[in-house]
């Protein structure tokens, strides 16, 4: 009954709390700013508010608490809720540096490494108090200790994986949809290994998506910003760390995963040879340049990360 409440409140606080919560953002003038080398069609979202992944961290993360007060003394639970909220509060900073300055720089690429990399070390600390630097190795029933070089896999997953949600939350709908999907796994993974507070704040933060995602859908009236897509982004790494699917959360967060991978390949592309191996990145650019609608292509990468996600569940089980 406790998951079926969280679920329930959380997902009537966005839709109560939301449309207020935008026209305060509108107040504010926290509004999105364009660049002037983004395609034609995205120069329309100029004036959009951004900071809608202030209310889909808060939702949850108090529903979790007053639902199940357990959960304060649940470290595991802890570890991954103040992770999500010290990865949202990187984003957040980028977020209103961005609203204060009108423009699309924010925190240096250094700045907001350097903070992420700082976070990575606190909450795996954390972490080494109760877990193992052993990784599933998925179908042969075995695990592999990797001594310090966990921490390098746990910095590489934590950044890694908030950076390829933010790089993927371009379009409308398409990463808090992403997200929704790549979070159910690890719902049922806690489920399965009875940690029950997880489990509830991952019902939780499904339904805050939910509920973010109606506001998102096109044309959006609110954008998520770094302040969600790195909170998103972490969430997905920390629920693997905790729960012990490393390896599984690469196909888990598949599209992420993608993304990222097609713009490493085109930076690396450019500088080395000058030369684009796609038409533009993120990836998910190249099919507007090709006349496909931004709702098709959006509905896509939905299909397309529901069946990655779903391998992964696969993956995560064995």
């Amino acid at each position: 009954m406790k998951y079926v409440i969280a679920f329930a409140v959380s997902l009537a606080a966005m839709f109560i709390l939301m449309p207020s919560f935008i026209e305060y953002l509108k107040k504010l003038s926290f509004r999105q700013s364009v660049s002037e080398y983004a395609l034609e069609d995205d120069q329309k979202k100029a004036g959009t508010p951004i900071m809608g992944g202030i209310l889909f961290i808060l939702v949850p993360v108090i529903v979790t608490v007053i639902v199940s007060p357990s959960v304060l003394t649940d470290i595991r639970t802890m570890t991954v809720l103040l992770a999500y909220i010290g990865y949202g509060l990187i984003g957040f900073a980028d977020d209103y540096l961005i609203a204060v300055k009108k423009n699309n720089d924010g925190l240096s690429a250094a700045q907001k490494f350097g903070m992420q990399v700082v976070l990575a070390v606190v909450f795996f600390l954390l972490y080494r108090t109760y877990g193992t630097s052993e990784i599933a190795v998925p179908f042969t029933g075995k695990s592999i200790s990797l001594g310090w070089l966990y921490f390098i896999l746990v910095l590489f997953m934590f950044a890694g994986s908030s950076n390829a949600v933010n790089l993927t939350d371009g379009m409308d709908g398409l990463a808090a949809g992403c997200s929704i999907l790549a979070v159910l796994p690890f719902m049922y993974y806690a489920f399965q290994q009875g940690l029950s507070n997880l489990a509830l704040f991952a019902a939780a933060l499904i339904a805050a998506l939910l509920g973010y995602l109606y506001f998102n859908k096109k044309p959006a009236r609110v954008f998520m910003g770094d302040t969600g897509a790195l909170a998103l982004g972490e969430v997905l790494a920390a629920f693997a760390m905790v729960e012990k699917k490393e390896l599984a959360l690469i196909m888990i967060g598949g599209i992420f995963v993608i993304e990222t991978v097609c713009v490493i390949i085109q930076q690396v592309a450019v500088r080395v040879f000058h030369r684009r191996v796609f038409s533009y990145t993120p990836i998910h650019y190249a099919f507007r340049l090709k006349g496909i609608d931004e709702v098709r292509i959006v509905r896509g990468f939905w299909a397309a990360e529901a069946v990655m996600a779903l391998i992964g569940f696969w993956i995560g089980l064995h």
